[in-house]
């Protein structure tokens, strides 16, 4: 499915301290108290910064724009509202000095030039010092989208299609040893697929065409980054399969793979060079919009989808300033599997630039815009949090 927002990080810092402090200075007689705008500032440097207002505030939160410039779905826009709240933590944990990320949550809506549009809420939340996690979403969309075939019945040929229906994702992690977690989900769709042209039917079979899949999976993970929003170190290990079967819903049977390394590696003082290896699959009666997709910055979604699709990319970093990065990346992925060997099949590249602001230094989350160029398309993107997902 499109690039929807699979992105509930965290990792925050308790802010009990700085609080207790600002009440012992507006409780002496001559305090000067706060105003709304200090709201705003960064204590440490008296920068802006939304960390206060985030965490502290009640009723605060992220009035996210959506901007997009996707080539799979035209121009387009929307908003989310994002709230950051604190976890219960213990005073055992607390001693120890350990960070627990914030309970994330928050509502988005969209909309495109072609006609595409959607709406849903998502949220993670943290429970026992982060033993226990959750994560859990569910939108409605109607998305109108191509889909390239891969040539058997003559010539590559690209069919306009439209999915309407709703789309969740449920899943829970257990703390297994420190930094890895081990976890379980269920994914369930129920979609109805129309294509612009009666006789595009003739591309794909009845399976391939599903509406219902539910699927039930397990997932490893190891996080040893320093922050899971905008990282400057560290790496995550994750790997996950999901089966979908009649027997849990679904109308196919058919399995889905993934396997993807993130890491984070400063240098030099201001320079992070960060990598990714991304590798994804599917096997039995997989409908043709469940197929896997090379996602990299500047491919469009469902340009180029197959059983398999393996990706690189490499981003290198500069802090310019306290708050401001400037980052270049390039990247490289191949789709093989239906008619097409992994030796047969074209590599194709990207590359980009972009920048980024410190939003909300406690958090460690960045903002900001990259843009970036494909084997067929340019296109922008607004970046809340780290580029990857």
């Amino acid at each position: 499915m499109p690039r929807l927002a699979s992105t509930i990080l965290a990792a925050a810092a308790a802010l009990g301290a700085s609080t207790l402090h600002a009440d012992d200075a507006s409780s002496a007689p001559d305090a000067k108290k706060p105003s709304f705008l200090d709201t705003f500032r960064d204590a440490e440097n008296d920068e802006f910064d939304l960390s206060k207002f985030l965490l502290e505030k009640k009723g605060g939160f992220l009035l996210v724009p959506i901007i997009i410039t996707e080539p799979a779905v035209g121009t387009g826009g929307g908003a989310a509202a994002v709230f950051f709240r604190e976890p219960a933590q213990s005073d055992a944990s607390k001693e120890r000095g350990e960070k627990l990320p914030p309970n994330i949550y928050g509502v988005a809506a969209f909309k495109t030039s072609n006609g595409s549009n959607g709406g849903g809420l998502a949220g993670s939340f943290h429970f026992d010092d982060d033993r226990w996690r959750y994560l859990g979403g569910v939108i409605k969309m109607s998305m109108n989208l191509d889909f390239y075939t891969t040539g058997t019945l003559g010539e590559p040929h690209k069919i306009g299609y439209n999915l309407d229906g709703i789309a969740s994702l449920q899943e829970g992690a257990y703390r297994i040893a420190s930094e890895t977690y081990l976890s379980v989900r269920w994914v369930y769709l129920d979609i109805d697929s129309r294509f612009d042209h009666a006789n595009d039917n003739a591309f794909f079979t009845p399976k391939q065409r599903a509406e219902r899949s539910s699927g039930a999976g397990v997932g490893i993970e190891r996080d040893t980054r320093d922050n899971t929003l905008s990282p400057l170190e560290g790496t995550l290990l994750k790997a996950n399969a999901t089966l979908y079967a009649p027997a849990i819903g679904s109308d196919n049977r058919y399995e889905t793979f993934r396997a993807h390394a993130f890491g984070y590696f400063p240098f030099a003082g201001r320079w992070t060079i960060a990598t990714r290896v991304d590798a994804r699959a599917a096997r039995g009666d997989t409908p043709f919009y469940q197929l896997p997709s090379i996602d990299l910055r500047g491919i469009a979604y469902g340009r180029f989808q197959n059983e398999n699709v393996g990706m690189l990319e490499a981003e290198l970093r500069w802090r310019a300033a306290s708050r401001w990065t400037l980052l270049a990346f390039a990247g490289a992925g191949r789709d093989w599997g239906l008619h097409t060997g992994f030796s047969d099949a074209t590599t194709e590249t990207t590359r980009g630039v972009g920048f980024r602001y410190t939003l909300a230094r406690t958090l460690g989350l960045d903002v900001g815009v990259d843009w970036a160029r494909g084997p067929d398309d340019n296109a922008y993107y607004l970046q809340i949090g780290t580029a990857w997902r």
